[in-house]
C-alpha cells in the first residue's frame, strides 16, 4: 500500500546490514515541539537488550501477587484447575502475537510507543492512545503498589506479634499500613529515577531470584503437606459441555486484558532491543511460558495449603505468614517486594512517563513524566478502586481492555498493513511532515478508534445476583443493549473492529482524495 523503501531528498535515514534504521543527524528541526531526548530514536549502538534481557523482563513482571491469584479466579467461577491453566495459557499464547506485532517497531526504528502512534494518528492525535494507555497505566500503578505495600504490611504485622494491626488509624487504616504504602512508592520511584539501563540491570537479577522464591515456597508447603491435597482432585462444576464456554471467552478475554496494556506501549523496551531476534525469541520464552508455569505453582502451592490448613489460600502473602520463623517470614517479605516492584515499575511505569513526555516535549522528561505518574498513583485512591470487586473486574478490566484492544488494531493495521513497516523517522518529529495529516490529526485513525471503542465496550452490563441486587456498575440490558452479546469478547471485537475500519479508510485512492503524503 504504500513505498517499501523511504523515499525523497535529503536522506534523513539509513539501514545497517540487520535492517535496524538509524536517523541521521540534523533530520529534524533541534527546536521541534514534538521531540525531547527521551523521545529520540534510539542510536543503534545503545540497543543493546539481549534474548535474556526481554526474558528476564517477562519472568519479572509476571511473577507478581495479582498473576499468582488468576487461577483462584478461574477455579471460583467453576473451572477445575486443568481447565484455568488451558484459559491462562491460551491468552498469553493469544496476546503474544499483537505484543510481538507492536514490538517490531523497537529494535528497527528505536522509537517509544507514542512515537509509533504518531503515524497513524498524527502527531497530535497520537496523544490520545498515549493519554488513555497512560491513564490506565496509574491506575495499575497505583494498584500494584497498594497490593504490595499490604503484603509488606502483613508479614511485617506478624513480625512485630500483629503489633502494627493494633496501631492507631487514619482513613480507617492502621498507620503502620500507609506508611507501608507510601515507603514502597518512594523505592520504586528511586529505581526508574535511575533510568532504563539500570531497570534492565534490575530485571535481571530480580527474574531468577524470584523464581528461586517461588520454588522455596513450593517445597515448603509440599514438606508440610507430604503431598498435594484434594485441590488437583476436584472436578470441574461447569465440565467441557454448554455449560463451560460462556464463562470460557468472557475469562479468556479477561486474562489477554491482564497484559494488553503491554502490547501497546511494548515499543518502550523494545527500542533497545539489539535484534529482531532478541525481542521475538525473549518475548516468546518469557510470557506465555512464565504465565502458565506460574499458574500451574500457584495452583500447586494452594492445593498444599488445603492439606496444611483446612482450606485453600490464594494470596501467597497470606501463606508466607503462617512461616513459623523470623528469617522464612524475612524471606518471603524480600520476595514480595522484588516481585512486585519489578512488575510495577516495568509495566505501569515505564509507559507513562513517555506517554506524559509525548503530550508536552519541552517541559515534561522522562524522569518527570514518571514522577507524575507516581502522584497521579497516589490520587486515584487505589484503596478504594480495588475494594469493589466488580469495579474493579467489570469496569477496569474489562473497559480498558476493550478500548486498548482498539488502538492495537490502529497501530497493527498502519504499521504492518498500510505502511508494510516502512517508517520516515524524521517526519515523526517534524510538523508539516508526511505524518501531519490534518493539522496534526488523521480523523481516520480517530473514527476507526470511536466505531472500534464503542462495538468493544458499549455493551457492557451487569449480572443480577441471587439475591436480585446488580453486580457491576453498568445496566444489567448493557450501556448498549444491541452491542450486549460483543461484551464477553470485547477485546478481541475492538482489536479486529478498528483494524479493518482503518485498512478501509487507508486505502490509497482515499488517501489521495484527501491529498495526504504517506
Amino acid at each position: 500500500m504504500t513505498d517499501t523503501v523511504p523515499t525523497g531528498s535529503p536522506i534523513s535515514q539509513s539501514a545497517g546490514p540487520d535492517g535496524r534504521i538509524e536517523l541521521s543527524p540534523g533530520a529534524y528541526p533541534a527546536d521541534s515541539p514534538f521531540a525531547n531526548e527521551d523521545l529520540r530514536p534510539v542510536p543503534v549502538s545503545e540497543r543493546k537488550w539481549t534474548t535474556y534481557n526481554f526474558a528476564a523482563l517477562w519472568i519479572s513482571m509476571a511473577h507478581c501477587i495479582p498473576s499468582w491469584t488468576l487461577a483462584s479466579g478461574l477455579v471460583a467461577l467453576g473451572m477445575d484447575w486443568k481447565q484455568a491453566v488451558f484459559t491462562i495459557a491460551l491468552a498469553n499464547i493469544i496476546v503474544l502475537l499483537p505484543m510481538l506485532a507492536t514490538g517490531h517497531a523497537g529494535p528497527k526504528y528505536g522509537i517509544p510507543f507514542p512515537v509509533l502512534a504518531r503515524a497513524s494518528f498524527g502527531l497530535r492525535g497520537a496523544n490520545i492512545p498515549a493519554l488513555i494507555r497512560a491513564a490506565v497505566a496509574c491506575g495499575w500503578f497505583g494498584i500494584q503498589t497498594w497490593i504490595g505495600g499490604s503484603g509488606i504490611f502483613a508479614l511485617g504485622s506478624k513480625l512485630t506479634g500483629g503489633h502494627w494491626e493494633n496501631a492507631g488509624q487514619i482513613a480507617g487504616n492502621p498507620w503502620p499500613l500507609w506508611l507501608c504504602f507510601l515507603l514502597f512508592w518512594a523505592l520504586q520511584i528511586a529505581i526508574i529515577y535511575r533510568g532504563m539501563d539500570f531497570l534492565r540491570h534490575f530485571e535481571n537479577w530480580a527474574a531468577p531470584f524470584v523464581i528461586a522464591g517461588a520454588l522455596v515456597l513450593l517445597i515448603w508447603i509440599a514438606v508440610k503437606a507430604d503431598g498435594f491435597g484434594a485441590l488437583l482432585d476436584q472436578p470441574s462444576k461447569l465440565g467441557w459441555g454448554p455449560d463451560f464456554w460462556p464463562v470460557f471467552f468472557p475469562s479468556l478475554m479477561g486474562m489477554i486484558g491482564f497484559w494488553a496494556t503491554l502490547s501497546l506501549n511494548i515499543p518502550d523496551f523494545t527500542r533497545f532491543g539489539a535484534s529482531q531476534k532478541a525481542q521475538t525469541w525473549g518475548q516468546s520464552l518469557g510470557l506465555p511460558t512464565t504465565m502458565t508455569l506460574f499458574a500451574v505453582l500457584a495452583v500447586l502451592v494452594t492445593s498444599g495449603s488445603e492439606v496444611v490448613y483446612g482450606t485453600a489460600i490464594w494470596d501467597p502473602v497470606e501463606l508466607a505468614a503462617k512461616a513459623d520463623n523470623a528469617f522464612g517470614l524475612l524471606f518471603a517479605l524480600v520476595i514480595v517486594l522484588v516481585a512486585t516492584i519489578s512488575v510495577n515499575i516495568a509495566a505501569n511505569v515505564v509507559s507513562p512517563a513517555y506517554d506524559l513526555a509525548n503530550l508536552a516535549p519541552k517541559l515534561i522528561n522522562f524522569r518527570t513524566g514518571a514522577l507524575i505518574t507516581g502522584v497521579v498513583g497516589i490520587l486515584i485512591f487505589p484503596w478504594k478502586l480495588i475494594s469493589t470487586p466488580e469495579f474493579y473486574i467489570f469496569t477496569w478490566l474489562g473497559v480498558v481492555g476493550g478500548l486498548l484492544g482498539t488502538v492495537a488494531g490502529i497501530l497493527i493495521a498502519d504499521y504492518w498493513i498500510v505502511r508494510r513497516t516502512v517508517l520516515h523517522l524524521a517526519d515523526l518529529y517534524t510538523p508539516g511532515g508526511r505524518y501531519w495529516y490534518s493539522n496534526g490529526w488523521n480523523w481516520r485513525a480517530i473514527a476507526a478508534f470511536l466505531v472500534g471503542g464503542i462495538l468493544a465496550v458499549g455493551g457492557s452490563h451487569s449480572a443480577v445476583g441471587a439475591d436480585g441486587v446488580k453486580t457491576g456498575p453498568f445496566p444489567t440490558d448493557g450501556l448498549i443493549p444491541f452491542l450486549k452479546p460483543l461484551a464477553d469478547y470485547g477485546w478481541a471485537v475492538g482489536l479486529g473492529a478498528s483494524l479493518v475500519l482503518y485498512v478501509a479508510l487507508m486505502l490509497p485512492k482515499g488517501r489521495a482524495q484527501e491529498g495526504i503524503q504517506v
